[in-house]
Protein backbone atom coordinates (compact mmCIF):
# COMPACT_ATOMS: atom_id res chain seq x y z
CA UNK A 1 0.00 0.00 0.00
CA UNK A 2 1.35 3.38 -1.13
CA UNK A 3 1.73 6.56 0.93
CA UNK A 4 -1.21 8.01 -0.84
CA UNK A 5 -3.30 5.47 -0.02
CA UNK A 6 -2.98 5.59 3.66
CA UNK A 7 -3.23 9.13 3.70
CA UNK A 8 -5.88 10.83 5.71
CA UNK A 9 -5.33 14.47 5.13
CA UNK A 10 -1.27 15.51 5.09
CA UNK A 11 -0.76 13.85 1.55
CA UNK A 12 -4.33 15.49 0.33
CA UNK A 13 -4.81 18.45 -1.30
CA UNK A 14 -8.69 18.92 -0.32
CA UNK A 15 -7.16 18.89 3.21
CA UNK A 16 -4.52 21.03 3.12
CA UNK A 17 -5.76 24.41 4.31
CA UNK A 18 -7.31 22.23 7.95
CA UNK A 19 -3.39 20.61 7.62
CA UNK A 20 -1.73 24.27 7.94
CA UNK A 21 -4.01 25.33 10.28
CA UNK A 22 -3.40 22.26 12.41
CA UNK A 23 0.17 23.00 12.37
CA UNK A 24 -0.12 26.51 12.98
CA UNK A 25 -2.29 25.66 16.13
CA UNK A 26 0.19 22.62 17.59
CA UNK A 27 3.06 25.31 17.09
CA UNK A 28 1.38 28.39 19.07
CA UNK A 29 0.30 25.63 21.50
CA UNK A 30 3.43 24.89 22.28
CA UNK A 31 4.62 27.95 22.55
CA UNK A 32 2.01 28.94 25.23
CA UNK A 33 3.23 25.73 26.72
CA UNK A 34 6.17 27.41 27.26
CA UNK A 35 4.10 30.12 29.66
CA UNK A 36 4.87 26.88 32.24
CA UNK A 37 8.95 27.11 32.15
CA UNK A 38 9.46 30.74 33.06
CA UNK A 39 7.33 30.06 36.56
CA UNK A 40 9.31 26.88 37.08
CA UNK A 41 12.26 29.05 37.19
CA UNK A 42 10.65 31.39 39.86
CA UNK A 43 10.50 34.39 37.20
CA UNK A 44 6.74 34.79 37.04
CA UNK A 45 4.04 35.02 34.53
CA UNK A 46 5.32 38.67 33.62
CA UNK A 47 8.59 37.37 32.49
CA UNK A 48 6.96 34.75 30.69
CA UNK A 49 4.92 37.09 28.77
CA UNK A 50 7.80 39.54 27.74
CA UNK A 51 9.82 36.63 26.88
CA UNK A 52 7.34 34.34 24.66
CA UNK A 53 5.07 36.72 23.26
CA UNK A 54 7.58 37.40 20.13
CA UNK A 55 8.08 33.82 19.32
CA UNK A 56 3.71 33.04 19.82
CA UNK A 57 3.19 36.24 17.44
CA UNK A 58 6.34 35.16 15.41
CA UNK A 59 4.34 31.66 14.92
CA UNK A 60 1.08 33.42 13.92
CA UNK A 61 2.55 35.27 11.65
CA UNK A 62 4.17 32.27 9.96
CA UNK A 63 0.67 30.49 10.07
CA UNK A 64 -0.97 33.31 7.97
CA UNK A 65 1.67 33.14 5.67
CA UNK A 66 1.90 29.96 4.93
CA UNK A 67 -2.25 30.12 4.56
CA UNK A 68 -2.04 33.07 2.29
CA UNK A 69 0.70 31.26 0.45
CA UNK A 70 -1.47 28.07 0.37
CA UNK A 71 -4.64 30.22 -0.98
CA UNK A 72 -2.77 31.28 -3.66
CA UNK A 73 -1.18 28.36 -5.09
CA UNK A 74 -4.65 26.81 -5.11
CA UNK A 75 -6.11 29.86 -6.52
CA UNK A 76 -3.86 29.36 -9.57
CA UNK A 77 -4.39 25.49 -9.88
CA UNK A 78 -0.59 24.71 -8.87
CA UNK A 79 0.11 21.14 -6.96
CA UNK A 80 -0.41 20.97 -3.58
CA UNK A 81 2.70 19.24 -1.95
CA UNK A 82 2.72 16.48 -0.35
CA UNK A 83 3.54 16.90 3.28
CA UNK A 84 3.48 13.10 4.35
CA UNK A 85 6.87 12.60 3.57
CA UNK A 86 8.37 15.45 5.13
CA UNK A 87 6.60 14.54 8.73
CA UNK A 88 7.87 11.47 8.45
CA UNK A 89 11.65 12.18 7.68
CA UNK A 90 11.32 14.99 10.52
CA UNK A 91 9.84 12.27 13.31
CA UNK A 92 12.39 9.87 12.70
CA UNK A 93 15.39 12.82 12.88
CA UNK A 94 13.33 13.75 15.94
CA UNK A 95 12.77 10.49 17.92
CA UNK A 96 16.97 9.65 17.12
CA UNK A 97 17.82 12.81 18.77
CA UNK A 98 15.13 12.29 21.78
CA UNK A 99 16.93 8.76 22.18
CA UNK A 100 20.03 9.90 22.07
CA UNK A 101 19.72 12.44 24.62
CA UNK A 102 18.49 10.00 27.04
CA UNK A 103 20.84 7.50 26.40
CA UNK A 104 23.69 10.90 27.36
CA UNK A 105 20.99 11.86 30.22
CA UNK A 106 21.04 8.20 31.77
CA UNK A 107 25.00 7.52 31.28
CA UNK A 108 26.12 10.91 32.88
CA UNK A 109 22.96 10.21 35.42
CA UNK A 110 25.19 7.09 36.20
CA UNK A 111 28.46 7.95 36.27
CA UNK A 112 27.48 11.77 38.13
CA UNK A 113 27.66 10.40 42.36
CA UNK A 114 24.44 12.81 43.17
CA UNK A 115 26.16 14.41 45.76
CA UNK A 116 28.09 16.58 42.71
CA UNK A 117 25.13 18.14 41.79
CA UNK A 118 22.73 19.57 44.34
CA UNK A 119 19.28 18.78 44.03
CA UNK A 120 19.78 16.50 40.95
CA UNK A 121 16.76 14.34 40.48
CA UNK A 122 15.22 15.42 43.92
CA UNK A 123 12.72 17.12 42.67
CA UNK A 124 10.72 18.59 40.01
CA UNK A 125 12.02 22.25 40.10
CA UNK A 126 15.54 21.76 40.84
CA UNK A 127 15.43 19.11 38.15
CA UNK A 128 14.12 21.59 35.74
CA UNK A 129 17.41 24.03 36.52
CA UNK A 130 19.81 21.52 34.87
CA UNK A 131 20.48 21.89 31.60
CA UNK A 132 20.16 17.64 30.64
CA UNK A 133 16.69 17.26 31.47
CA UNK A 134 15.44 20.53 30.79
CA UNK A 135 16.49 19.58 26.84
CA UNK A 136 15.53 16.84 26.99
CA UNK A 137 11.92 17.46 28.31
CA UNK A 138 11.71 20.32 25.22
CA UNK A 139 12.71 17.59 22.50
CA UNK A 140 10.76 14.84 23.99
CA UNK A 141 7.92 17.25 23.84
CA UNK A 142 8.60 18.41 20.38
CA UNK A 143 8.87 14.76 18.98
CA UNK A 144 5.47 13.78 20.01
CA UNK A 145 3.76 16.29 18.49
CA UNK A 146 5.40 15.87 15.40
CA UNK A 147 4.99 12.10 15.74
CA UNK A 148 1.34 13.07 16.63
CA UNK A 149 0.27 14.66 14.36
CA UNK A 150 2.43 12.24 11.20
CA UNK A 151 0.26 9.44 12.70
CA UNK A 152 -3.02 11.07 12.88
CA UNK A 153 -2.37 10.62 8.99
CA UNK A 154 -3.40 6.59 8.80
CA UNK A 155 -6.93 5.82 9.71
CA UNK A 156 -7.24 2.78 11.16
CA UNK A 157 -9.42 -0.17 10.13
CA UNK A 158 -12.41 0.89 12.31
CA UNK A 159 -12.07 4.39 12.72
CA UNK A 160 -14.55 6.58 11.06
CA UNK A 161 -13.69 9.24 8.33
CA UNK A 162 -12.45 12.52 9.40
CA UNK A 163 -14.59 14.23 7.69
CA UNK A 164 -15.66 16.97 10.59
CA UNK A 165 -14.09 20.27 10.74
CA UNK A 166 -12.47 19.39 14.28
CA UNK A 167 -11.42 16.13 13.10
CA UNK A 168 -7.99 16.81 12.56
CA UNK A 169 -7.30 18.48 15.76
CA UNK A 170 -8.72 15.62 17.80
CA UNK A 171 -6.82 12.90 15.94
CA UNK A 172 -3.47 13.99 16.41
CA UNK A 173 -4.09 15.28 20.01
CA UNK A 174 -5.47 11.43 19.85
CA UNK A 175 -2.12 9.96 18.31
CA UNK A 176 -0.49 12.00 20.87
CA UNK A 177 -2.03 9.90 23.66
CA UNK A 178 -1.34 6.98 22.29
CA UNK A 179 1.94 7.81 22.11
CA UNK A 180 1.87 8.94 26.15
CA UNK A 181 0.46 5.39 26.95
CA UNK A 182 3.68 4.11 25.09
CA UNK A 183 5.68 6.73 27.63
CA UNK A 184 4.23 5.32 30.78
CA UNK A 185 5.40 1.50 30.12
CA UNK A 186 8.77 3.15 28.99
CA UNK A 187 8.61 5.00 32.21
CA UNK A 188 7.89 1.92 34.35
CA UNK A 189 10.64 0.13 32.73
CA UNK A 190 13.11 2.55 33.14
CA UNK A 191 12.20 2.17 37.18
CA UNK A 192 12.40 -1.13 37.17
CA UNK A 193 15.83 -1.23 35.40
CA UNK A 194 17.17 1.23 37.68
CA UNK A 195 15.74 -0.34 40.92
CA UNK A 196 16.97 -3.94 40.44
CA UNK A 197 19.64 -3.74 37.85
CA UNK A 198 21.80 -0.93 39.19
CA UNK A 199 20.59 -0.69 42.53
CA UNK A 200 19.20 3.10 41.72
CA UNK A 201 15.54 3.56 42.59
CA UNK A 202 14.43 6.63 40.99
CA UNK A 203 11.86 9.31 42.78
CA UNK A 204 9.91 10.45 39.82
CA UNK A 205 8.67 7.30 37.83
CA UNK A 206 5.94 6.95 39.97
CA UNK A 207 4.51 10.47 39.68
CA UNK A 208 5.69 10.96 36.12
CA UNK A 209 3.42 7.76 35.37
CA UNK A 210 0.31 9.43 37.19
CA UNK A 211 1.37 12.64 35.32
CA UNK A 212 1.13 11.13 32.33
CA UNK A 213 -1.72 8.79 32.55
CA UNK A 214 -3.86 11.97 33.86
CA UNK A 215 -3.48 13.86 30.34
CA UNK A 216 -4.00 9.95 28.52
CA UNK A 217 -7.37 9.74 30.41
CA UNK A 218 -8.35 13.49 29.21
CA UNK A 219 -7.18 12.71 25.91
CA UNK A 220 -9.13 9.62 25.30
CA UNK A 221 -12.07 11.24 25.98
CA UNK A 222 -12.11 13.37 23.07
CA UNK A 223 -10.77 10.50 21.16
CA UNK A 224 -13.78 8.75 22.45
CA UNK A 225 -16.21 11.90 21.37
CA UNK A 226 -14.65 12.02 17.61
CA UNK A 227 -14.91 8.17 17.12
CA UNK A 228 -18.61 8.18 18.09
CA UNK A 229 -17.53 5.64 20.51
CA UNK A 230 -18.54 6.90 23.71
CA UNK A 231 -21.78 5.46 25.82
CA UNK A 232 -24.96 5.56 23.49
CA UNK A 233 -28.34 4.50 24.34
CA UNK A 234 -30.41 3.66 21.10
CA UNK A 235 -33.71 1.99 22.08
CA UNK A 236 -35.94 5.69 22.00
CA UNK A 237 -33.77 7.12 19.24
CA UNK A 238 -33.71 4.43 16.84
CA UNK A 239 -37.87 4.67 16.89
CA UNK A 240 -37.89 8.65 16.53
CA UNK A 241 -38.14 9.74 13.18
CA UNK A 242 -35.01 11.40 10.92
CA UNK A 243 -36.17 15.06 12.33
CA UNK A 244 -36.51 14.45 15.96
CA UNK A 245 -33.74 12.40 15.92
CA UNK A 246 -31.79 15.74 14.80
CA UNK A 247 -33.77 17.75 17.58
CA UNK A 248 -32.25 14.84 19.98
CA UNK A 249 -28.75 15.39 18.79
CA UNK A 250 -28.96 19.70 18.98
CA UNK A 251 -30.27 18.94 22.38
CA UNK A 252 -27.38 16.61 23.50
CA UNK A 253 -25.12 19.42 22.30
CA UNK A 254 -26.15 21.98 23.35
CA UNK A 255 -26.32 20.21 27.10
CA UNK A 256 -22.76 19.16 26.19
CA UNK A 257 -22.17 23.27 25.57
CA UNK A 258 -24.00 23.91 29.07
CA UNK A 259 -21.71 21.84 31.30
CA UNK A 260 -18.43 23.30 29.48
CA UNK A 261 -19.58 26.93 29.82
CA UNK A 262 -20.48 26.17 33.65
CA UNK A 263 -17.75 24.27 34.14
CA UNK A 264 -15.04 27.15 32.57
CA UNK A 265 -16.57 29.43 34.70
CA UNK A 266 -16.59 28.18 37.82
CA UNK A 267 -12.78 26.61 37.39
CA UNK A 268 -11.18 29.02 35.77
CA UNK A 269 -9.81 31.02 38.99
CA UNK A 270 -9.10 28.13 40.91
CA UNK A 271 -7.15 26.71 37.31
CA UNK A 272 -5.24 30.27 37.51
CA UNK A 273 -4.50 30.24 40.95
CA UNK A 274 -3.46 26.88 41.09
CA UNK A 275 -1.20 27.70 37.57
CA UNK A 276 0.10 30.93 39.05
CA UNK A 277 1.73 29.33 42.41
CA UNK A 278 2.72 26.05 40.75
CA UNK A 279 0.79 23.82 43.07
CA UNK A 280 2.76 20.72 43.25
CA UNK A 281 2.11 17.19 44.59
CA UNK A 282 3.66 16.97 47.81
CA UNK A 283 5.68 14.07 46.87
CA UNK A 284 9.50 13.95 47.19
CA UNK A 285 9.75 14.43 43.49
CA UNK A 286 7.00 17.15 43.79
CA UNK A 287 5.74 17.62 40.23
CA UNK A 288 2.98 20.34 39.31
CA UNK A 289 0.77 17.80 38.76
CA UNK A 290 -2.37 19.36 40.19
CA UNK A 291 -1.65 22.83 39.20
CA UNK A 292 -1.21 21.57 35.32
CA UNK A 293 -3.48 18.85 35.09
CA UNK A 294 -6.41 21.08 36.46
CA UNK A 295 -5.47 23.38 33.78
CA UNK A 296 -5.83 20.55 31.19
CA UNK A 297 -9.19 19.32 32.03
CA UNK A 298 -10.98 22.74 30.97
CA UNK A 299 -9.09 23.04 27.49
CA UNK A 300 -9.91 19.17 27.30
CA UNK A 301 -13.44 19.68 27.93
CA UNK A 302 -13.46 22.79 25.54
CA UNK A 303 -11.83 20.69 22.94
CA UNK A 304 -14.43 17.74 23.56
CA UNK A 305 -17.58 20.38 23.12
CA UNK A 306 -15.88 21.56 20.15
CA UNK A 307 -15.82 18.21 18.79
CA UNK A 308 -19.27 17.30 19.61
CA UNK A 309 -20.61 20.16 17.62
CA UNK A 310 -18.07 19.29 14.36
CA UNK A 311 -20.02 15.91 14.91
CA UNK A 312 -23.18 17.41 14.75
CA UNK A 313 -22.41 19.56 11.76
CA UNK A 314 -20.58 16.47 9.74
CA UNK A 315 -23.75 13.89 10.32
CA UNK A 316 -26.16 16.64 9.90
CA UNK A 317 -27.40 15.46 6.21
CA UNK A 318 -26.42 11.89 6.73
CA UNK A 319 -28.66 9.22 6.53
CA UNK A 320 -29.98 7.67 9.52
CA UNK A 321 -28.25 5.44 11.36
CA UNK A 322 -30.37 1.88 13.05
CA UNK A 323 -28.07 -0.07 15.82
CA UNK A 324 -29.08 -3.63 16.76
CA UNK A 325 -26.48 -6.27 19.49
CA UNK A 326 -24.86 -6.82 16.33
CA UNK A 327 -23.43 -3.46 16.06
CA UNK A 328 -21.13 -4.28 19.46
CA UNK A 329 -19.06 -7.10 17.44
CA UNK A 330 -16.13 -6.58 15.66
CA UNK A 331 -15.79 -9.27 13.65
CA UNK A 332 -12.36 -8.28 12.27
CA UNK A 333 -11.31 -8.50 15.72
CA UNK A 334 -13.04 -12.15 15.96
CA UNK A 335 -11.17 -12.97 12.78
CA UNK A 336 -7.94 -12.50 14.69
CA UNK A 337 -8.05 -13.63 18.05
CA UNK A 338 -9.28 -16.56 15.50
CA UNK A 339 -6.14 -16.65 13.38
CA UNK A 340 -3.75 -16.48 16.62
CA UNK A 341 -5.83 -19.39 18.38
CA UNK A 342 -5.08 -21.24 14.38
CA UNK A 343 -1.41 -20.62 14.53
Amino acid sequence: MSENDTSVWLGSGRNIFLGIAVICAVMVAALTAGFLFPILFGSGMDRALSVLMPPISFAAAIGIASAAIFMGLKAMGADIPNMRRFFRILMIVMIAITVMLFVWLIITGISVDDSQIPGKFVQFKPMMGITGPVITLIFLCMTTLVSGIYLSDTKGAIEPEADGFFDIVSLVLSRVGMILVASIVCIMFFEVISRYFFNRPTLWANELSLWVAGFVFLLAGLYSMQQRSHIRIYIIYDMFPRWLQKASDVLSVFLIWVFTIGLVWGAFNEARDKIGRMETFGTAWDPPLPSTVKLAILVVIALVALQALSNLIADWNKAPEHHSPADEIDQSEIDNIRKTIED
